[in-house]
């Protein structure tokens, strides 16, 4: 079951050190980004106590793919990506919000639709809706993006009101959100696929935004597959979901809701190799390719390596 589950490299002009949820990120020459994409996982905004075998692998190429399949709707941070779990970019100062954007009622949006509530972040929805119904119009639902802590639902209102982001650019965050959600729906319709719902970040180099982080991976983003649909939303019945939901849904099974007093429950190998299987899944019908089990026997000792001589190139170059 060898898994990234934390990494402490050192690498040349190496000026900074962060380990965010999933990511280990380390800054080079105050110019790169490093980002280790681990196999820790996390759910609720929590943690998990186990590291997934080759999750890493999944969320880093899947991202990479996306990045280079939507760089003529915008440019984005990616640089090189030298081993199957890291990306290599530019530094971005990062928008403080992220745009999350719904073309179906599901998730945490469905949670609060059924809690009563008909808005979700300013944004107004009808009555009659079912869990997983097609919304008339995709939504933005915009999150913070807590450093520490949970991420908190917010407004394109309240975003102005705070001067979080300046007009002129939220404007144009709405338009590449859109544009991006556009493109990510027609790629997973011809995998026979429908995207539910994703998250996009964003930051800026000098007067440049750019997309940054990861974009339609199974962490990020919600599917549903194409075939069967239909039936299953008038039968009322759950819908085939590629998404780590299923994770979720086992953590509320078994009493974790990330709530303040909640241990989370024991993740067994069974469970683990289970997991594992699943985002090796998720790759194969997300970008339809047959995943390539890269070795882990040495996974730390390979990603250092493939780091240091992608950075002796990049340095060398620069």
């Amino acid at each position: 079951m060898n898994a990234i589950k934390e990494t402490h490299f050192t690498f040349p002009k190496q000026t900074a050190f962060y380990k965010g949820k999933v990511r280990d990120v380390y800054t080079i020459d105050n110019q790169y980004l490093a980002m280790v994409v681990s196999d820790r996982i996390s759910a609720f905004d929590v943690v998990l106590p186990r590291a997934i075998p080759y999750k890493g692998q999944v969320l880093n190429q899947i991202a990479a793919k996306f990045l280079k399949a939507t760089e003529d709707i915008l440019p984005n941070w990616v640089i090189d990506v030298p081993d199957p779990s890291v990306t290599i970019g530019k530094i971005a100062e990062p928008f403080k919000v992220e745009m999350v954007i719904r073309g179906y009622l599901s998730g945490h949006a469905w949670r609060e639709y059924a809690a009563g509530r008909r808005s979700v972040c300013g944004e107004s929805l009808p009555e009659g809706l079912k869990e997983n119904d097609k919304l008339p119009k995709p939504i933005i639902t915009p999150t913070t993006k807590a450093t520490v802590g949970h991420d908190e639902d917010i407004s394109r209102t309240e975003i102005l009101k705070q001067g979080i982001v300046s007009e002129g650019d939220y404007v144009k965050l709405e338009k590449y959100t859109r544009a991006l959600f556009e493109r990510g729906t027609e790629i997973a319709a011809a995998q026979g696929l429908i995207l539910v719902d994703t998250k996009y970040e964003f930051g800026k180099i000098g007067d440049q935004i750019i997309l940054i982080d990861e974009i339609h991976t199974p962490d990020s983003s919600r599917y549903f597959y194409k075939e069967g649909y239909d039936e299953l939303q008038k039968e009322g019945k759950p819908q085939r979901q590629l998404s780590k939901e299923f994770v979720r849904k086992w953590l509320i099974e078994n009493g974790f809701q990330g709530k303040e007093g909640q241990s989370v429950p024991m993740m067994d190998d069974e469970l683990v190799a289970s997991i594992s299987e699943r985002y090796i899944e998720l790759y194969e019908h997300i970008t339809g390719e047959k995943f390539i089990r890269y070795e882990i026997q040495h996974i730390e000792e390979r990603v250092e390596n493939n780091i240091n001589k992608a950075l002796d190139r990049l340095l060398e170059r620069g």
